[in-house]
């Protein structure tokens, strides 16, 4: 059952993922009327929350957009932070969100950002706890438990992932239409592509989830 399971969820998140891909292959066709970049865009967003001290920087690769709040930066990837388009000006904005949620001290931010170092460790160690655990199950099961207590923080992580991102693309969203940023076209493609980039957390949470009942359940009938 729990093969069948994680079969559904691989493919569950290949089509989520494919999905997304081509969504913003398609929106980045879309330019943008104003014509302006990605890191415009961010910059105009955080000015108009009033925040002066978080950087807008770009960074090599695709897909590495991120804000980082130990150094207060919004790191968007070089397409993003470069053109000028639909997809761009979502992406801006959402990581611009994360921003403002640290500034405003989203009380789920907050959250997340004190389980980071939790999760780091935790990374480091459970795989090969949760080996070492099921092969010594039946005489050694405590170390099965630790396993679990491990991998019960990196799941709930993604769980708390959940609020903090749909709220990033929310006030993204709301900021871009309700600062007329966007046309109608460009912010329904926005919003679409935002919609589609939190569904690969919620079928990354999912997956977890179900990770951890599998382990949970090999412990209740290791006897």
């Amino acid at each position: 059952m729990y093969l069948i399971l994680a079969g559904l969820l691989m493919l569950c998140s290949w089509l989520v993922s494919n999905r997304l891909k081509n969504k913003f292959e398609l929106y980045s066709k879309l330019h943008l009327q104003n014509g302006m970049s990605g890191k415009e865009i961010a910059e105009r967003m955080l000015a108009d929350h009033g925040i002066t001290d978080v950087q807008v920087i770009s960074v090599e690769g695709q897909l590495t957009d991120h804000y980082n709040p130990a150094d207060k930066t919004v790191n968007l990837s070089e397409a993003v932070y470069n053109q000028r388009n639909a997809a761009a000006a979502a992406v801006a904005a959402h990581e611009c969100g994360h921003a403002v949620q640290h500034a405003t001290a989203y009380s789920w931010l907050e959250m997340r950002s004190k389980l980071v170092p939790v999760v780091s460790v935790a990374s480091s160690y459970i795989q090969w706890v949760l080996i070492a655990g099921i092969l010594m199950v039946r005489t050694f099961p405590s170390l099965l438990l630790v396993g679990i207590v491990l991998f019960a923080a990196t799941t709930l992580f993604s769980l708390i992932t959940l609020p903090v991102e749909y709220d990033a693309s929310n006030r993204a969203l709301a900021w871009l239409e309700n600062k007329q940023m966007l046309n109608r076209e460009e912010q329904a493609g926005a919003k679409d592509a935002l919609k589609w980039a939190a569904r690969t957390y919620v079928v990354a949470a999912i997956g977890s989830v179900a990770t951890l009942m599998y382990y949970v359940m090999i412990y209740m009938n290791r006897r």
